[in-house]
């Protein structure tokens, strides 16, 4: 059963969960994404730019699956939007811990009716506990 989606839900935070960044994730979302770019590619040449492994892409993160912190039922929902701030780049070899808290809901009457708009913070942050990126995701329950 769906939770109800209002006010309440605001705050609300998951379970941390942890993905390992794997070098062959890192190149086959680059190759998904048609970005060519030998940082995400070579481990040689991210090396010689100075990064401890292959670099991930900025929206690798979108493969980290994150429960939400509420149940919605899926057949409802319509990705709006998405962003990404980094404090740091995500390597290959990394294990990044991920939550996400509910940062807002508000109701707005569509042209098919009414809708839920819910904006979903995923905070990730390596084994040190130091951040890493901070993602921004804008969903609409119809």
């Amino acid at each position: 059963m769906a939770t109800q989606l209002d006010e309440s839900v605001v705050g609300m935070t998951s379970s941390p969960q942890e993905f390992e960044v794997e070098r062959g994730a890192i190149r086959r979302f680059a190759e998904a994404v048609g970005d060519p770019n030998p940082l995400y590619h070579d481990e040689a040449h991210a090396r010689a730019c100075g990064y401890a492994g292959l670099l991930a892409p900025p929206t690798f993160p979108t493969t980290f699956r994150v429960a939400l912190p509420i149940e919605i039922d899926a057949a409802r929902i319509l990705h709006g939007e998405q962003e990404y701030a980094y404090t740091r780049p995500i390597v290959a070899g990394d294990v990044i811990r991920c939550a996400t808290t509910i940062r807002s809901v508000r109701q707005r009457e569509g042209s098919l009716g009414k809708m839920t708009i819910v904006v979903i913070e995923t905070t990730g942050t390596d084994r040190a506990g130091q951040p890493v990126f901070t993602g921004t995701s804008t969903i609409i329950v119809h």
